[in-house]
């Protein structure tokens, strides 16, 4: 009806992340108008004071992210959601390096893994991402390594982070000009076509 390009939401919402039954009904209906869902990570009640002192968007917004889409996975809500096209803030936080160990540490429970019949390695590498926060060689190599290069996406966190960051930031990971490209601009065209010039 708004003819919207695509819906924002967070990773959490009263304490309950994204894969919450709550919520089924909304993705529901963004699977069936195969919707582009961006989320941003918030700071989750149980966690604003973990490490006093610390500014929690300094670690705890990452983990957030991760926290919603093992949520989303394990909830089923990614495999009945197939028609959405998730894009998730800072490289997916930590949910790169983390990965492999979740694969691994839930392979015997049954009752998570029925969740996500194509396995966890399948269901990461249909998401998307962005490089808010997350530009630096080490964070784009274990995002290259769970997600294929065309679901990496630009994003500068502006006003929170200058956007001159992380065009420089990206220029040190040395990608082919290709993969620079597409990171820069292609492969958010690909998800919003009409935007094509």
């Amino acid at each position: 009806m708004l003819k919207a390009d695509g819906v924002g939401v967070y990773t959490s919402y009263n304490n309950k992340y994204l894969g919450d039954k709550a919520f089924a009904p909304l993705f529901e209906e963004l699977n069936r108008r195969k919707a582009v869902v961006f989320v941003h990570p918030l700071v989750a009640d149980c966690c604003g004071a973990v490490v006093p002192g610390v500014p929690t968007n300094a670690f705890e917004l990452p983990f957030d992210t991760t926290r919603t889409i093992a949520s989303l996975m394990f909830s089923g809500t990614l495999s009945k959601s197939p028609d959405v096209r998730f894009v998730f803030s800072h490289a997916g936080g930590a949910m790169p390096m983390l990965a492999a160990r979740i694969d691994d540490l839930t392979k015997s429970m049954k009752a998570l893994r029925d969740n996500v019949p194509e396995g966890v390695p399948a269901a990461l590498r249909k998401l998307y991402v962005d490089t808010a926060g997350a530009f630096s060689p080490a964070a784009m190599a274990a995002t290259m390594k769970t997600l294929p290069a065309e679901h990496v996406l630009y994003g500068s966190d502006f006003p929170y982070s200058p956007s001159a960051g992380v065009i420089k930031g990206l220029a040190e990971n040395e990608f082919p000009p290709a993969v620079l490209r597409g990171i820069e601009r292609d492969n958010a065209l690909t998800l919003f076509p009409r935007l094509k010039i």
